[in-house]
């Protein structure tokens, strides 16, 4: 049998109670040691579920990443989320996502107290130092497994190309995936096409990000607002950190007044320095302005709609291939998420391999995981540990 998203929710081989305690178990690691952002959780999560655990192959993994990127909310949350969900049903659907979550989740509220009391930030500069050049030979590994089944031929190839320049040039990224799929489906279509009407091919795109509001004085803090404020950038956001940072500057800072700039971008950094989702940073600013209950709030309201639209959709993905016209559009937005991915992959190398070290870090990791198949966890601790080396030094 196929390992591909095709399959159903326990068609799997193995008692339902283990093939959950897997999903557990496999995204409670990942929620402590992937580091590094979206593409690299998902370039994580493809190690170990293609590569190692055979869950899903190439394909199916593919179009579960194509599917994430075209709905709003964190990416890598949702793979987790997609994922619990084929391998373990709905009990697998809550409990991957909730275990991707949970670490980060601590690790952020206990540095938000840190931060609250001593008001500044752990410095973590070592651990990124040594952990980003592991990170930056996952994403290149990843990309070269999912690329070679992606780039079908030279209008794949073509595709991917433009979006990676389109990213240099910031064009939005839900633009960059719906015109790549849009492309490649009318492409590989076009003798259907005949006689119908570009107008079928018109798909509403949401805006991202509105208006900026200012106002004069702040409004005193209501945990129902700051829950309804997170359950709305949660269900619209789409893109990296940095539209989440815009989102949170437009409600809590300008719209509302209850941030200050320092407090949103030390928020938006202890996101980017913890394992798992970036989106916890909902947990720090959640604490900052109601304590625990605030940051359990602003965590449930960020992550909700995530559960809930991975949950609906989840019973059309594995029909998706079966229509030519939805499987020419899955073709193009995979290579476009590739492409996306690799802009990323670019302007981090281009932060991370600041010296000689870096650069070491780098080849060594890529020798434990190319040829000696390592885990991807402890070549990550690995890089941590020569950061904290260097940084004591």
């Amino acid at each position: 049998m196929s390992n591909s998203a095709e399959q159903k929710p326990g068609d799997q081989i193995g008692p339902a109670s283990k093939r959950l305690a897997e999903v557990v178990l496999l995204f409670l690691k990942l929620g402590l040691t992937a580091f590094g952002g979206p593409a690299a959780n998902i370039a994580i999560m493809h190690d170990e579920v293609v590569k190692r655990r055979r869950w899903l192959d190439e394909r199916g993994f593919l179009d579960l990443l194509g599917v994430t990127n075209l709905i709003p909310g964190p990416n890598s949350t949702e793979m987790a989320i997609h994922i619990g969900y084929l391998r373990a049903g709905y009990p697998g659907l809550i409990l991957g996502g909730i275990c991707f979550m949970l670490p980060a989740v601590l690790i952020t509220m206990a540095l938000a107290w840190v931060y609250v009391r001593y008001g500044a930030m752990p410095e973590a500069g070592w651990l990124l130092y040594g952990v980003k050049p592991v990170i930056i030979v996952i994403i290149l590994q990843a990309l070269w497994g999912l690329g070679k089944k992606a780039v079908k031929g030279p209008l794949t190839a073509i595709i991917g190309l433009l979006v990676i320049a389109g990213g240099f040039f910031d064009i939005n990224q839900l633009v960059l995936l719906l015109a790549g799929g849009l492309i490649v489906m009318a492409i590989e279509n076009r003798q259907g096409l005949k006689g119908k009407g570009l107008y079928a091919l018109l798909i509403p795109v949401v805006p991202v990000s509105g208006a900026g509001a200012s106002v004069a004085s702040a409004i005193p803090f209501s945990s129902t607002i700051l829950f309804l404020k997170f359950l709305k950038i949660g269900s619209v956001i789409y893109g990296s950190g940095y539209v989440l940072l815009a989102f949170l500057h437009e409600d809590f800072v300008a719209g509302l007044g209850w941030l200050t700039d320092k407090q949103l971008i030390d928020a938006v950094a202890i996101g980017q320095i913890t394992p798992g989702p970036v989106f916890t940073t909902a947990t720090f600013i959640g604490y900052i302005l109601g304590g625990v209950p605030g940051s359990v709030l602003a965590t449930i309201g960020i992550f909700l709609p995530s559960f809930i639209i991975v949950a609906i959709i989840s019973h059309f993905v594995p029909r998706l291939r079966k229509s030519p016209w939805a499987a020419g559009l899955l073709d193009g937005v995979n290579v476009a998420s590739l492409g996306l991915m690799a802009t990323v992959t670019l302007y981090l190398g281009k932060a991370t391999f600041v010296d000689h070290v870096t650069v070491i870090i780098a080849i060594i990791a890529a020798v434990l995981l190319l040829r000696f198949r390592l885990n991807t966890t402890w070549i990550i601790f690995g890089g941590a540990a020569v950061g904290f080396i260097k940084g004591m030094i």
